[in-house]
């Protein structure tokens, strides 16, 4: 997430005059004399929020950032993304059925049977038009769901087995003898190119995102705390596609800035129950509620009926935090729209799932690594004096303690050398130990450190039903001694080999940062989210990140 202040900063037109004009959030300066401009301001954002902007207007420049990015406007970069997707949806799927047809068919192209005017070469071409069309229909190009999340995937899915279905059903109903082989080629490739096209692109977007371009441009309504709080999280994931323009808060009437943590300067705006004014200031084409408290149901409504009438998107934050997608569900309830989250899951069918992933997955495992440990354990035993593993204490499911075994990666004497390092702790607030070049590290122990090699015998540990594939890091137990009521919390799931804080940096992780991840798994993990992990591990151990 970046801090943006794009019409904080407008050009100036070359007879020195400027203007905002806000439609569909973009924000657009013309020239022209004084009577041209004010005309095409009222246009544009209607008396109320002209009279307004002459009460409150933008913070000053020396107020401002020292530097602003400049944005293509949303309304531009979601025509072009929506038009990038739907070329390469109709390449993809027009390649998956004509190889299709000449995988099962050949050069020779019969006809249907039962239909003799009617060959494979035109049944193709109406397959591939009602393939792109029913994309078209379950809006899996959208911009909103570009870039994150798993409703991307979904729809495309949902709409490719929505249409070979609706073809069974058309089939089975006039008898038509569409072969099922031609069928079953194009299917799968389909599926495949449209995921493949999907990743593709969102690599991209995201890419973008990273560098500060393609978002949404956000204005954050609410109390200074739960800005500040909504402002931190969404800087997390820039990837998400917001930046923060500017924050309305009700305790403010004049403009100014708000220095937020992690984030920088935001441009703060007067708020007096128009807030229109702040958006042509800000340029936002999006507003987020971070607390309601100050409005209303009435005032809500309000809002969103004026957010309305100026084109602008509307998103409320319910104030939690670190809650999984999948554990929320809307109900309404005496016409409010009530949030339900479920409660985590630790035992009953989820949990036997996932005892028999961990079995299944270690077993899997050893086999096919087993020649790499041998390779390992014999570099060890000939290259430095001592055993081949190392046996750390460690607290595993409700405060156990067991033995983790790794591979050893020191110096026999690395426990007698410890006092003499404790001064080279890299890691803030002294609860993890951690040094990049610990100078107890053999040469041979750097590399298995490298690739995760010294982890692989903590598969017997998951076999022994101490540990999971996919968990919260394993703590020592001076660590479990500093917990405090909420932290304890990571015990109530068996550690992992891997996990969140193995995919979002390893050792280089801050203390507080690999709390919160472990934390966020205890209370959403899913079978799906365990894949997740489990492949994005590879990648991470396949780059080395955070690995010392």
């Amino acid at each position: 997430m970046k801090v943006r202040s794009r019409a904080l900063v407008a050009p100036v037109a070359a007879d020195g005059t400027r203007v905002a004009g806000l439609g569909r959030g973009e924000v657009v300066f013309t020239s022209g004399s004084p009577l041209e401009i004010a005309e095409t301001r009222k246009r544009a954002i209607g008396p109320t929020t002209s009279a307004a902007l002459a009460a409150h207007p933008a913070p000053s420049t020396e107020q401002r950032p020292a530097s602003a990015i400049p944005s293509v406007p949303r309304v531009v970069w979601q025509r072009r993304y929506g038009l990038v997707l739907r070329i390469s949806d109709i390449a993809v799927v027009a390649l998956a059925v004509l190889l299709a047809e000449l995988i099962r068919f050949g050069t020779n192209v019969p006809s249907l049977t039962g239909l003799e005017g009617l060959d494979y070469t035109l049944v193709s071409v109406l397959i591939i038009a009602g393939w792109v069309w029913v994309l078209e229909i379950y809006q899996s190009r959208t911009s909103s769901i570009a870039g994150a999340g798993p409703e991307e995937y979904r729809r495309v899915w949902t709409a490719t087995l929505s249409l070979f279905g609706v073809i069974a059903i058309v089939s089975m109903l006039f008898k038509l003898d569409i072969a099922r082989g031609y069928l079953a080629i194009a299917l799968p490739l389909g599926l495949i190119g449209l995921s493949v096209a999907r990743v593709l692109a969102r690599r991209v977007i995201r890419t973008m995102r990273r560098r500060g371009h393609l978002h949404s441009e956000l204005l954050v309504v609410g109390e200074q705390e739960s800005v500040r709080n909504f402002a931190q999280s969404l800087s997390r994931r820039p990837e998400d596609g917001y930046a923060i323009v500017g924050v309305c808060t009700p305790d403010h009437r004049e403009p100014g800035v708000l220095d937020v943590a992690g984030v920088g300067v935001v441009p703060l705006f007067g708020h007096d129950g128009d807030i229109g004014a702040a958006i042509a200031a800000s340029g936002a084409d999006t507003v987020a509620l971070a607390s309601t408290a100050h409005l209303g149901p009435q005032g809500i409504r309000d809002l969103t009926w004026q957010l309305g009438e100026l084109d602008i998107d509307v998103l409320v934050s319910p104030g939690m935090l670190d809650v999984a997608g999948p554990r929320l569900s809307v109900r309404h309830v005496g016409g409010m729209p009530l949030i339900r989250v479920a409660k985590p899951q630790y035992d009953g069918a989820k949990g036997f799932q996932k005892r028999g992933f961990d079995v299944c997955f270690s077993l899997l495992v050893l086999l096919a690594v087993l020649p790499i440990m041998l390779i390992a354990a014999a570099a060890i035993k000939l290259t430095s004096k001592g055993p081949v593993f190392y046996l750390s204490e460690r607290t595993g499911l409700d405060g156990k303690p067991f033995r983790m075994i790794k591979f050893r990666t020191m110096t026999a004497d690395a426990e007698q050398r410890l006092a003499e390092v404790i001064p080279l702790n890299e890691t803030v607030g002294g609860v993890l130990f951690k040094i990049q070049r610990d100078p107890r590290v053999t040469p041979v122990g750097r590399w298995l450190r490298r690739y995760s090699i010294d982890e692989l015998p903590q598969f017997i540990n998951v076999l022994r039903g101490e540990m999971s594939v996919v968990g919260p890091r394993p703590p020592l137990p001076n660590e479990v001694q500093s917990y405090d009521k909420q932290v304890r919390r990571r015990l109530l799931v068996r550690p992992g080999i891997t996990g969140l804080w193995q995919v979002s940096g390893r050792s280089d992780l801050s203390w507080e940062d690999s709390v919160r991840l472990d934390l966020f798994y205890v209370e959403n993990w899913s079978m799906a989210s365990d894949a997740v992990i489990a492949v994005k591990t590879a990648k991470a151990v396949w780059c080395g990140r955070g690995a010392y």
